[in-house]
């Protein structure tokens, strides 16, 4: 399932990159649609955020994927093929019942043998139902000994209801705003973000909330697989406090 994302200031490589998300599949106890496209957006942003992507030894492969479109490849990956691609540099996200890594994006071609056997079709997962799943652990706050703690915050994303579009799309999608937003963002709420384990909730689909986009990140969608030319597929809202 490849998803790229158009940067009118910004023409494709040549030779494309992208970045790789792969979904643990469990045909026996199969993750919830909602929690794997919540899982795959946060792991988008905190490999982002990774030191090694802004400074260390992902950050050139980091930025010569950011300088052309945006491109996510989403797979899928079952027992002993999980297993084996958690050596590759990257993030893994557990999250509710889902379990989602992104990888330091790369060429398209070649793909490290491990990630070049997952298979990009299959990633449809069982939709609704997921409120007698188990609630993912919070994210413990990072903060510094002298600063007050960062309220819980989060980011909302929605996508669109005008499209019936698979779960590996919707992950991609849901990736592709959270990084826009998180790229839009300044130092202080990044840290507010960052403090709540960059956490994301998927809205409900709404086509009355759509025709209001107010100050939402939007994702227009090339077109390339599922919908039809560019499209307006999701969109990322700013952080607001829980007010737990």
């Amino acid at each position: 399932m490849s998803e790229n994302v158009q940067r009118p200031d910004r023409p494709d490589h040549e030779n494309p990159w992208a970045m790789q998300l792969v979904v643990h599949r469990v045909k026996a106890d199969p993750a919830h649609h909602e929690d794997v496209v919540e899982a795959a957006a946060q792991a988008v942003v905190q490999l982002l955020d990774d030191e090694r992507s802004r400074t260390g030894e992902w950050a050139e492969q980091v930025e010569h994927w950011r300088a052309g479109w945006i491109r996510k490849v989403v797979r899928r990956a079952d027992g002993a093929r999980w297993d084996a691609v958690q050596s590759l540099p990257g993030v893994t996200v557990a999250h509710g019942t889902a379990q989602v890594r992104a990888f330091v994006p790369g060429p398209l071609q070649p793909l490290p043998k491990d990630l070049a056997k997952l298979q990009v079709g299959g990633t449809e997962f069982p939709r609704g139902g997921r409120e007698d799943a188990p609630a993912a652990p919070a994210a413990p706050a990072v903060v510094a000994p002298t600063t007050p703690a960062a309220p819980a915050a989060f980011v909302e994303v929605e996508i669109t209801p005008l499209e019936e579009i698979s779960t590996g799309k919707t992950a991609a999608q849901a990736g592709h705003a959270a990084q826009l937003l998180y790229e839009q963002m300044g130092e202080g709420e990044r840290a507010t973000w960052r403090a709540d384990g960059f956490r994301v909730r998927l809205l409900p689909s709404d086509e009355a909330a759509w025709e209001e986009p107010g100050d939402a990140v939007r994702v227009i969608d090339a077109g390339l697989t599922e919908v039809d030319g560019p499209t307006e597929t999701a969109r990322a809202h700013r952080h607001r406090a829980l007010g737990e």
